[in-house]
């Protein structure tokens, strides 16, 4: 997941972003309104942690702004406002989670996964696209229950895409997220392990966006797998 978190304090920032880089997110993290929109109007992310306190302005205004723009994107306000009337004001602008400062980053963890799962269509540890299944613990994939071999690149590349379902991941971030190393920078390995992935599934999920990179569509429909 590519988070972006919006914290004016430097020690809680900094603890909140080395937790969440352990455990495979890939972090931005700004101090102030003005850097939240810019990052925001110039790349994606899947989530915001949004403190509402901040120097040149209060969260809220953003998360108004997000709601009327960004309307899918989900958001945890992190707040030290624990007054009942504080969390309802968060939760009725729109935020999905509110955490109450101090916490504990187990439970961060623990809300941001759930909230993911919630976002993109993860029905428990499962995800299922017209035929498509992706199990995620035992990284079985089937289509049209007909088990389907990937290799480590290939399940990365699907499971990258299906958790960002309906929305354009470039190719860096494929190559740098599912590619040891970046390997694509350099060569074509990403167009040959996609061509792969392709051939295996079948014709019909994932969409080539030129110049961009890919994107799986909700209601496209899904053909047989080429033998």
């Amino acid at each position: 997941m590519k988070i972006l978190l919006i914290e004016d304090d430097l020690d809680l920032g900094n603890g909140v972003r080395i937790a969440l880089s352990d455990h495979g997110m890939d972090v931005v993290w700004v101090r102030q309104l003005e850097d939240a929109l810019r990052h925001l109007e110039s790349d994606a992310c899947d989530l915001v942690l949004l403190d509402l306190g901040l120097p040149d302005g209060d969260g809220l205004s953003l998360l108004t702004r997000l709601r009327r723009e960004k309307k899918g994107l989900p958001v945890i306000i992190l707040s030290a406002r624990d007054a009942v009337s504080d969390r309802l004001l968060g939760l009725d602008s729109g935020a999905d989670d509110y955490l109450v400062k101090p916490f504990v980053l187990a439970e961060l963890l623990s809300r941001v996964r759930a909230l993911a799962r919630r976002s993109y269509g993860f029905d428990g540890e499962t995800m299922e696209l017209r035929g498509l299944s992706l199990h995620a613990p035992t990284r079985r994939v089937t289509v049209q229950e007909r088990p389907v071999e990937l290799t480590a690149s290939e399940y990365a590349l699907l499971s990258t895409l299906l958790i960002r379902a309906d929305r354009v991941v470039t190719r860096r971030i494929l190559e740098d997220l599912a590619l040891p190393g970046g390997q694509g920078n350099a060569s074509n390995t990403l167009d040959v392990h996609m061509a792969n992935l392709r051939r295996k599934i079948g014709d019909g999920y994932i969409r080539t966006v030129r110049g961009v990179g890919f994107v799986i569509d909700l209601q496209a429909p899904a053909r047989s797998a080429r033998k």
